[in-house]
């Protein structure tokens, strides 16, 4: 099977499966292609990760990059390790993550050129307004989940390899504490799906702010730490390379990551709003700029 026809195969099967989540309510979240405002004679695949898809950032910013350039883009919302590997395949032409050791082996593989980045916010760990494990709001992310794995009360992850969830063991690693029993229950959904879920379990979890922002008035989860150093979140733009992957749309591609990074893009990032508050901040323009 040629990569153009299994690429072509993969964006219709995830069209069908929007279909039918769509009408099945109460499924569990599942890879989406971002709803298109109109047909465009130039189609890029950009893989990206679930918290980004889930905070609306993508419906608000690409409906301008596809006008100004007639190019569209069909967005497979997955985890970054699924993205990643997606851009591997030469599945996708280009990928938007937050892993940057996964980002930088992507590269160093010769799997994607031109890293770019572009923007950024935090990680935020949540848990329920009784705070069963007595948290309060700390500043120390390490200590927090001592105080969680302690009390056993639970805890809700990822569990599929997004960047979140390397984020998430990278700092269970840094207390020294390797989770698991009943308490410890991983979900391998994307972020929104496992927000409800924590939610519905009076549990505890960590999540990129943006995301949190996006659904705070439907949950009921409060930020318990927040601050810590290790919980900064960038994010990266990297186009799959055309050496290894010769189908793809490079150019395209290129356009877009030149577009994300440009004064419009990155001011489109800045002024990005949800409940009066800012999901992500741009990095790579100077903030004057953007004014």
């Amino acid at each position: 099977m040629t990569h153009s026809l299994r690429k072509t195969l993969i964006m219709g099967v995830l069209i069908i499966s929007v279909c039918f989540m769509t009408a099945a309510e109460g499924d569990a979240e599942q890879p989406v292609v971002a709803e298109q405002p109109f047909l465009n004679s130039v189609r890029i695949s950009m893989a990206s990760t679930t918290s980004t898809d889930n905070s609306g950032l993508f419906a608000a910013v690409l409906p301008l990059f596809e006008q100004k350039t007639g190019i569209g883009v069909d967005v497979i919302a997955v985890g970054t390790g699924n993205a990643i590997a997606l851009g591997k395949n030469g599945d996708v032409d280009i990928i938007l993550v937050h892993a940057r050791s996964q980002e930088d082996q992507f590269i160093a593989d010769g799997y994607g050129v031109n890293r770019r980045d572009v923007m950024h916010n935090d990680f935020v760990l949540l848990g329920p307004a009784s705070d069963p494990a007595g948290i309060g709001v700390l500043s120390d992310a390490g200590a927090a989940l001592t105080r969680i794995a302690a009390s056993g009360n639970i805890f809700v992850s990822r569990g599929d390899d997004s960047g979140t969830h390397v984020k998430e063991l990278s700092l269970w690693d840094s207390v020294g504490i390797d989770p698991g029993g009943t308490w410890y229950r991983e979900a391998g959904q994307g972020m929104g799906a496992v927000l409800i879920m924590a939610d519905e379990l009076n549990g505890y979890t960590l999540a990129d702010r943006g995301t949190y922002i996006a659904m705070q008035d439907s949950i009921d989860l409060q930020v318990v730490a927040e601050g810590d150093e290790r919980l900064f979140n960038p994010y990266g733009i990297i186009a799959v390379n055309p050496s290894r992957h010769p189908h793809v749309q490079y150019e395209s591609a290129m356009q877009l990551i030149a577009f994300f990074t440009s004064i419009t893009g990155q001011k489109a990032i800045n002024n990005f709003m949800k409940n009066g508050q800012q999901l992500f901040y741009p990095d790579a323009v100077a903030a004057d700029l953007l004014r």
